[in-house]
């Protein structure tokens, strides 16, 4: 992300949910915070205030983080449902059932929206009518979010395999074997697209000639990664269940440092400026240097922090699974 963030980050808001739980990421759009909670709510709150513009509520709650586009926000629940919302007042437009929990964001290509579900099904809808434009099925379910780059999808699969997908046809171009199961969203830079899988360590793949550049495994043996990857040029910056954070040169594999946290780490790192932000289950938010991995300062919150940060506005949205959703950057 090019924007920066203050040196020392303060509470400046929070949202708390009574009861509630968030193990979702926010999406911030034109000074609006959108998250999800694990029971039943989407939030939209006001990001200069916290304030609540309003509550979109359903049976059973969200893992997804939300996407928005076009003054529409797209999420899946936990039952399965995928909705279709309007981003000013929080009312219903379509919804659409698939056969289980879907776990990621969706994403965009062309006039139509893509998503995953656990039933191992990508869909392909029309964003304005929710109508099935195309289906692809997998062999075991979809916990990640599709990435798009051209034409082209790259879904990581709980069948062990890397597909890719060509989405005018919502045909299987290639599939490239990763020898574990992953619900991590691949992050792709150029020709290759980077990911960490629950056994068999993190992964390289040139997408264009469907096969492996390199693998790396974790020093210490294997250690399941649920954290999906931010890229740079010269680094490759995710979390481990093994508590450490790792950057990684892109073209090797190899370590440029790695830092150790006081919990697991499933949250995806943000990139803002030259500084890395990451939440761990030991409750607490860093901030190191991208540079050389040398913690710069530390936030303890009230939680486990498994969502993903979201920076805006010289501000860090992160949301707790004690239900509290936090904004973090500096007071006037």
């Amino acid at each position: 992300i090019d924007q920066t963030l203050p040196d020392e980050l303060e509470v400046l808001w929070q949202h708390k949910v009574e009861n509630g739980a968030f193990e979702s990421t926010a999406a911030i759009v034109d000074g609006v915070v959108y998250i999800g909670d694990l029971d039943s709510s989407l939030f939209a709150l006001d990001l200069a205030t916290g304030e609540l513009k309003w509550e979109f509520t359903v049976d059973i709650g969200f893992y997804a983080a939300p996407a928005v586009k076009d003054g529409r926000i797209y999420i899946g629940n936990l039952d399965g449902f995928f909705y279709c919302i309007d981003a000013k007042d929080g009312k219903e437009i379509w919804k659409f059932e698939t056969g289980a929990t879907i776990d990621a964001g969706a994403n965009f290509y062309k006039d139509n929206v893509i998503v995953g579900s656990q039933d191992a099904i990508l869909y392909c809808l029309n964003q304005l009518s929710g109508e099935v434009v195309w289906k692809h099925e997998i062999d075991d379910q979809i916990r990640c979010s599709p990435t798009i780059v051209e034409n082209r999808a790259f879904v990581a699969g709980c069948d062990g395999v890397l597909h890719i997908i060509d989405l005018d046809k919502g045909e299987a171009v290639a599939g490239v074997m990763i020898d574990s199961p992953t619900g991590v969203t691949p992050a792709v830079m150029g020709d290759v697209a980077y990911f960490g899988t629950e056994q068999a360590g993190f992964f390289a793949i040139d997408w264009k000639k469907a096969e492996v550049n390199w693998t790396f495994q974790e020093p210490l043996g294997a250690s399941s990664t649920r954290s999906s990857p931010a890229v740079t040029g010269e680094h490759i910056v995710f979390g481990s269940r093994s508590r450490r954070i790792y950057s990684l040169k892109p073209g090797s594999g190899d370590i440029n440092w790695q830092f150790e946290a006081r919990g697991p780490i499933d949250s995806s790192p943000v990139i803002a400026g030259k500084r890395v932000y990451v939440g761990a289950d030991d409750r607490r938010v860093y901030v190191l240097d991208l540079a050389n991995g040398k913690k710069l300062s530390e936030r303890e919150l009230n939680g486990k922090i498994i969502g993903s940060p979201a920076v805006s506005g010289g501000r860090l949205i992160v949301a707790t699974n004690r239900g509290v959703v936090y904004c973090l950057g500096k007071k006037e």
